[in-house]
């Protein structure tokens, strides 16, 4: 068979065998000697050994690569997952069973998934820690930060990673709570600026180029030393803010001082509205623009000084507007004063210049608040004088018309003329108790005050003393002539007895009397308006002559009934009564 082989290698694959056979085959027709042979065999023996071994020897080699190969995998495998903090890792060959090239197949897309995990871990941790650097960089006021942030990638497990983003959440809260302060700064500056009149745009740059308006929001300066600036800068406005507005505020109190003093018009005190408002007004309340700009505060001093010239001049005027207004007060309240005195002592101070303008127009200020408060004091008592001489008034119209012997005929205004009586005795009925309350509060007044209350100029009590004596007298006065009247009646009642009756004369009709309305004092006299009673100077009160002929008779206590027997006696004479209307 194998030498039909080796006869025909055609026929089969070349063998060693074949290949032998026909080297035998040579070797015989050579005529080769069994030594030649043998050695020749031995010869490839030898280098056939030597083959196997250099296979053999590259067999082990490549498995010694592949198990290296494998155990690099493996190790990379393991620090991939230690890496990504990946307890762990689905895909990973729990077995090492298997050859060794199915061992690397199973480990390579293992490996493969887990480089491409790590490049995005890389990726994501560059971001979060360039985002820490920038912000870092924008607190510290380094904003040239041209280097990325080098990612240690023996550490990139998630923990790590949430740790990186907690840090750069924090930074961005603080990176926003500090770009609100700055911008409450920013906003604080416009305020002041506006309000002081400064250039805000000026203001704000010089802190940092950055707070100009025309930068956004995110591109603003938030580092320490800005915000440090923007802090100095508000105290330095705050503090320049609340020097103007003290300034402007001595200014507008002059202003208003003078205004006062010369009575400016409210036309002319209009042009300073926008001053004067802010008079007590706090630092934090002035937030009009332009409110506290320097040519404001100096327009305002200018129209001080222009004020203060013009005061000197209008002085007098100032002063005795005053004196008008106190005498005016005095005059109301029934006082008594001397009015040339007072301007002649103006006139002096005045012209003699010891005495400063706004301190004599503040004592007189003074003496007018005081003279209200007297005669605010004295208002109680001096509407009831007024009761009283009003009602001393009706009691003299009263006598006038109960003399009138017409006031019962019924002529043109009669029934307004009884009504009016009616009511007038009504009154004067009243008038004992007024006068009585009136004594007891005037004197109970003296009494607080140490002082005697007089009534343009002559004491209250006297007056009412004299009043109570003239009604005293004039009481006894009525008495006395009804009882004459009737003795008188009484004696022609006797002698009619005696010598008979005789027809009576007709009675005269006399010229009608109108009854109306008296002048204040007259000859039948209630007390007046002006009352001038002097006291002795023992401290006992009197009345003058001249008070005497200046007061009125006054009405009995009990008018009523004596009215009552005067028309009695007026209608005795008379045949029918007339019929009141």
């Amino acid at each position: 068979m194998a030498v039909a082989d080796a006869e025909n290698p055609r026929l089969g694959e070349i063998t060693c065998g074949s290949l032998l056979q026909k080297l035998q085959e040579i070797w015989n027709e050579v005529g080769e000697s069994d030594e030649e042979r043998d050695k020749m065999l031995l010869q490839l023996e030898q280098e056939c050994l030597d083959v196997y071994k250099r296979k053999v020897e590259l067999a082990a080699m490549s498995r010694a690569q592949l198990l290296q190969a494998l155990s690099d995998a493996k190790l990379e495998l393991s620090s991939l997952v230690s890496a990504l903090g990946e307890k762990s890792f689905v895909g990973v060959p729990e077995k090492t069973s298997g050859t060794i090239k199915e061992q690397l197949a199973a480990i390579a897309p293992v490996l493969e998934q887990l480089w491409k995990q790590k490049e995005d871990r890389v990726k994501e941790f560059s971001d979060v820690q360039s985002q820490i650097q920038k912000i870092c960089g924008e607190i510290a006021g380094n904003l040239n930060l041209s280097e990325s942030p080098a990612v240690d990638e023996s550490d990139l497990s998630l923990k790590k990673l949430d740790e990186y983003q907690s840090q750069l959440h924090d930074l961005q809260k603080e990176k926003s709570e500090r770009l609100h302060k700055v911008l409450e700064f920013v906003s604080t500056v416009h305020d002041l600026c506006a309000v002081l009149g400064l250039d805000f745009l000026s203001t704000v740059t010089e802190v940092h180029p950055s707070l100009n308006d025309s930068t956004g929001v995110q591109s603003k300066s938030i580092s320490n030393d800005t915000l440090s600036r923007l802090a100095k800068t508000v105290l330095a406005l705050k503090e320049d803010k609340k020097q103007r507005l003290h300034k402007l505020q001595e200014s507008a109190t002059q202003l208003l001082d003078l205004w006062n003093l010369m009575d400016t018009p409210d036309e002319e005190r209009g042009f300073y509205d926008h001053v004067t408002c802010n008079i007590s007004a706090s630092v934090d309340e002035v937030t009009v623009p332009g409110a506290l700009a320097w040519d404001l505060i100096e327009q305002t001093e200018v129209e001080v000084e222009r004020l203060d010239q013009l005061k000197s001049s209008r002085m007098k005027e100032i002063a005795f507007k005053k004196q008008s207004e106190l005498e005016e007060i005095f005059t109301r309240a029934h006082i008594e004063i001397d009015p040339e005195a007072a301007r002649e002592k103006i006139m002096e101070l005045i012209d003699s210049g010891n005495v400063e303008p706004t301190e004599l127009l503040a004592d007189m200020d003074d003496q007018i608040a005081k003279a209200r408060d007297e005669a605010l004091s004295r208002k109680d008592i001096l509407d009831k004088v007024e009761k009283w001489m009003s009602a001393c008034e009706e009691e003299s119209w009263l006598e006038d018309y109960n003399r009138d012997e017409n006031r019962y005929n019924a002529s043109r205004g009669a029934h307004l003329n009884l009504k009016r009586a009616e009511k007038a005795r009504i009154l004067v009925n009243k008038i004992p108790a007024l006068v009585d309350t009136l004594v007891a509060k005037t004197r109970g007044w003296e009494e607080d005050r140490g002082i005697s209350f007089t009534y343009d100029g002559v004491p209250l009590l006297a007056m009412l003393d004299e009043y109570a004596m003239l009604r005293q007298d004039r009481e006894e006065e009525k008495r006395r002539m009804r009882d004459q009247k009737k003795y008188q009646e009484l004696q022609h009642t006797e002698q009619e007895t005696i010598f008979g009756s005789k027809p009576s004369p007709a009675r005269p009709v006399g010229t009608k009397k109108v009854v109306g309305p008296r002048a204040n004092g007259g000859p039948n006299g209630t007390p007046s308006r002006r009352l001038s009673l002097n006291a002795h100077q023992n401290g006992s009160r009197s009345v003058t002559k001249d008070a005497k002929k200046d007061l009125r008779p006054i009405a009995p206590m009990n008018y009523v009934e004596i009215a009552k027997e005067d028309a009695a006696s007026h209608i005795s004479g008379t045949d029918t009564l007339p019929v009141s209307p």
